[in-house]
């Protein structure tokens, strides 16, 4: 494994962890302006999105070195189910807490906030690299 391999398999190992510290960040912002169900809600969608990010992460891992045909139509599978997965776990979500069901999706988007912060530290290194 050269350095870039490895440096790359640190920042995959870390994004699971930031995901959750920032839903934990967050949603302890949302329990000093909400309520405690609202808190919950948004941690708990930030722990879904940090372990379907993992799932995501191991499954992609298991399936690369398979043949390109079995890996393909093996990964169209996995997707479509985890995809369900989570469209259950929303809707679940919402039929539970229906006017709170909001706080879960944000929490789940913590990993958009996540990415993006990963994203704007790589152009931070690339640039002091060329430099």
């Amino acid at each position: 494994m050269n350095e870039v391999d490895s440096y790359e398999e640190k920042i995959l190992k870390r994004i699971p962890l930031e995901i959750v510290l920032a839903a934990f960040i967050l949603a302890f912002v949302a329990l000093v302006i909400f309520d405690p169900i609202v808190a919950l809600l948004f941690f708990g969608g930030g722990l879904f999105a940090s372990a379907s990010f993992i799932w995501l992460k191991q499954s992609l891992s298991s399936f690369l070195p398979y043949g390109k045909t079995k890996a393909l139509k093996s990964s169209i599978i996995l997707y479509a189910v985890r995809l369900l997965l989570i469209i259950a776990i929303f809707f679940i979500i919402i039929f539970l807490f229906q006017k709170k069901g909001l706080a879960f999706v944000a929490g789940f988007s913590t990993i958009v906030i996540v990415f993006f912060g990963e994203a704007i530290a790589g152009l931070r290194r690339l640039k002091q690299w060329k430099n």
